[in-house]
């Protein structure tokens, strides 16, 4: 291994190792995949092992390139430390939030809004993300506080909030709007919009393969947001936490699908700067409050 390593190459190693792709990767750190693959091979030569193994679909780690893994890890993470180090002496620290790229905007925003005015000192630094993307940056210190799913994670990591249903959205002259259930065989005929970043996308479909009903895909989509407006323009129907719900559409519950939802917090795993854990406290406090379990 040399004795000099760029930063920006370890930047790069991590964003394959996060979204399992060189295309992705190189959106993710805002270069081009040319340059992205040409970095991962200057690593390659630096570190003297292949890190990758590559397949037409996805890109996976090698025996070297699992052992260099923490390693990378550790280095990045020293790294935010010294800038973090330099932080501190700001005299109103930054709060670094992540959040769930499925959570209401709504219900986000209001949150973000009613903090910033019980707390008008604060400042917020917010990035979107999905599960493991912000768990790893929460990991790495890159982020202070994910808002998340709770899956059972001792209350020292993540601090759990409220639940809510999901339930199936449609557009207001559907036959079927108003009904407060509807079983899988009413919605035989139903055109269906994918979510593609569903939590219950699994549990959705075997729900209706056990009904026997193999509903027509008409629209799959990342985006929220375009997702209900594209029910309510009634192109289809779709399943959706309960805080998705807007006037535009009507919503009914399936019959028998009984999944939920829980929403946590979730903490940093390390001392913050005493200024910053002052403002952390208080975010804590306000979210538990505005989101109680």
């Amino acid at each position: 291994m040399t004795s000099m390593m760029d930063l920006y190459l370890l930047r790069y190693f991590l964003a394959v190792v996060e979204t399992g792709s060189f295309t992705q990767a190189a959106d993710k750190v805002y270069v081009t995949q040319p340059t992205l693959s040409a970095g991962i091979k200057k690593l390659e030569r630096q570190v003297g092992k292949i890190l990758f193994e590559r397949t037409n679909r996805r890109v996976f780690l090698t025996d070297s390139g699992t052992r260099f893994l923490p390693r990378a890890k550790a280095i990045l993470h020293e790294c935010n430390l010294a800038i973090q180090s330099l932080k501190e002496a700001e005299s109103t620290p930054i709060l670094r939030i992540g959040v769930l790229t499925t959570l209401s905007n709504r219900s986000v925003g209001a949150l973000f809004e009613g903090f910033l005015k019980s707390c008008p000192t604060a400042k917020l630094e917010i990035t979107d993300g999905k599960e493991q993307e912000l768990y790893n940056r929460l990991d790495d210190r890159s982020l202070d506080y994910v808002l998340s799913l709770y899956h059972g994670e001792e209350r020292t990591r993540a601090l759990p909030l409220k639940s809510e249903d999901y339930y199936f959205i449609l557009p207001h002259d559907h036959k079927l709007a108003g009904k407060e259930y509807v079983s899988g065989a009413e919605l035989r005929e139903t055109y269906m919009i994918v979510r593609t970043r569903c939590e219950v996308l699994s549990e959705t479909s075997r729900y209706f393969t056990d009904h026997n009903v193999r509903p027509r895909l008409v629209y799959r989509t990342a985006n929220d947001s375009r997702a209900i407006a594209m029910v309510a323009a009634g192109i289809g129907g779709t399943v959706v936490p309960e805080s998705l719900i807007d006037d535009r559409v009507t919503a009914t519950k399936l019959r028998g699908f009984n999944y939920k939802r829980q929403l946590a917090l979730f903490r940093p795993s390390y001392d913050m700067p005493e200024v910053a854990a002052q403002v952390g406290y208080e975010f804590e406090k306000y979210v538990i409050e505005a989101w109680a379990a």
